[in-house]
């Protein structure tokens, strides 16, 4: 059966995509796009030893866990500098011990869900407006929410409905797409940024954009979740609410491309303290009995890539946000830093191969960690005590290009101190993951 739907997935894409081709010949831009993508990652961690576990702790005993997502990529050039854009997804499976217990989370394509069956989604359905600056163009090719044709060097854009912020914000060339790249959730994104979305990634956006050759400008208004890690979003705009703001500079170093992204983000709305549930019971703390409106959080981060040759890319992230109130919507990290290298396969005659290794460091603020300790639980962290330290991930991956549309991946994750815990661990995760991308 999984065969057959599969199979189906791809020639329902392929006519779409004739169709498109079709109502785009005689055009100089092409009028729509269809693409799709599904990804399918097993998971596989053996014993592990600990002094204690907890309710959110990642389980000690041998488990695998498999996930799956199937994404369409719909889009309509609707008049000048205008398209549209339709993402429905369908996602299944689990992380390890239900994606709990680790702050740089090991499977960037499932969320902390109670029920893994496979689930429908609408991921994004936005509108985006260009408004050209000047007279000069690039050509952009065809790809998933991408129209081919011209696209003006210097615009204005405004893009509204629901996004992945994450999309447009702290992308980089070498760590962001855990379907392709790095898995973990530090490395696919800046962990620092409590980040708004839903359960599953998604949210209701307005987003601002400036750009140029040399330097962006990005303003992102989202609205949060009614409670943390939640589906239902809180339209109340007065009371609760994210805004993003970016700045992106490109360069060149020698002949090599490089960017920078700094960025700095405040979340606001019904939150609960640390400090004040402690105060409440110092011994079985509950953050939940602690939220109220006016509560924010807010962080910075930095984020930077730089090519080394033709084949070969760095890349460094670091953020960090105040820890005072409870992690929102993405994951409980409150300091980060991270370090990589990508390379291609051009090497070894393989090209179109890549190959990754990085390092990242996580930790969380001082009243985050008295509320673990004294057994308190977030929606991803809670070992029932902490025994605290930084916890450290490194990750290497090698994608093999099977066929220009298929992907075949090994990953190996390296886990010290899961849960700033050194009463827990060392873990050792084994991944294989395989993508089809029309």
């Amino acid at each position: 059966m999984k065969k057959f739907n599969i199979t189906t997935i791809i020639l329902i894409i392929s006519s779409l995509q004739i169709y498109a081709q079709q109502a785009t010949d005689s055009l100089k831009d092409e009028r729509f796009t269809v693409h799709g993508q599904s990804t399918f990652i097993s998971q596989y961690k053996p014993t592990f030893s600990a002094k204690y576990s907890g309710t959110n702790s990642l389980v000690t005993r041998q488990e695998s866990q498999i996930s799956t997502t199937f994404t369409l990529f719909l889009g309509a050039r609707l008049w000048k500098g205008a398209s549209a854009f339709f993402n429905p997804e369908v996602a299944g499976g689990s992380g390890l011990s239900g994606s709990v217990g680790v702050g740089a989370s090991t499977n960037g394509e499932t969320y902390r869900i109670g029920n893994p069956s496979p689930t429908f989604e609408l991921a994004r359905l936005y509108f985006t407006q260009i408004l050209t600056l000047n007279n000069e163009y690039k050509y952009h090719e065809s790809d998933q929410n991408t129209l081919s044709g011209k696209v003006p060097t210097n615009y204005l854009a405004l893009t509204i409905g629901k996004i992945c912020v994450s999309d447009f914000f702290d992308k980089n060339k070498y760590s962001h797409d855990p379907r392709t790249q790095f898995m973990s959730w530090a490395l696919m994104s800046n962990g620092a940024w409590d980040f708004p979305a839903n359960t599953r990634g998604y949210t209701p956006s307005i987003v601002l954009e400036w750009v140029t050759p040399n330097n962006e400008l990005r303003y992102d208004f989202s609205l949060l979740p009614t409670v943390a890690n939640g589906m239902a979003m809180n339209w109340d705009v007065n009371k609760a609410g994210s805004h993003t703001i970016e700045y992106t500079h490109n360069y060149n170093l020698s002949g090599k491309n490089g960017t920078v992204r700094l960025f700095t983000f405040l979340n606001y709305g019904n939150m609960g303290n640390y400090n004040e549930s402690l105060a409440l019971n110092s011994t079985s703390p509950d953050i939940i009995n602690t939220r109220k409106y006016g509560r924010t959080k807010y962080g910075f981060g930095l984020n930077a890539e730089q090519a080394i040759n033709s084949d070969l890319g760095v890349f460094f992230r670091a953020g960090w946000n105040d820890g005072n109130n409870e992690t929102w919507a993405f994951t409980e990290i409150d300091r980060t830093v991270s370090l990589g290298l990508s390379a291609t396969g051009n090497r070894w005659n393989r090209p179109n191969d890549n190959v990754g290794l990085a390092h990242v460091i996580s930790g969380i603020s001082t009243p985050h960690l008295n509320y673990l300790k004294a057994g308190g639980m977030g929606f991803e962290l809670g070992d029932g005590n902490l025994n605290y330290s930084l916890e450290n991930l490194t990750e290497f991956y090698y994608s093999f290009q099977m066929s220009s549309n298929i992907s075949l991946s090994a990953a190996y994750q390296h886990i010290i101190n899961p849960g700033y815990n050194k009463d827990r661990g060392p873990v050792d995760v084994l991944s294989v993951r395989l993508h089809l991308q029309i």
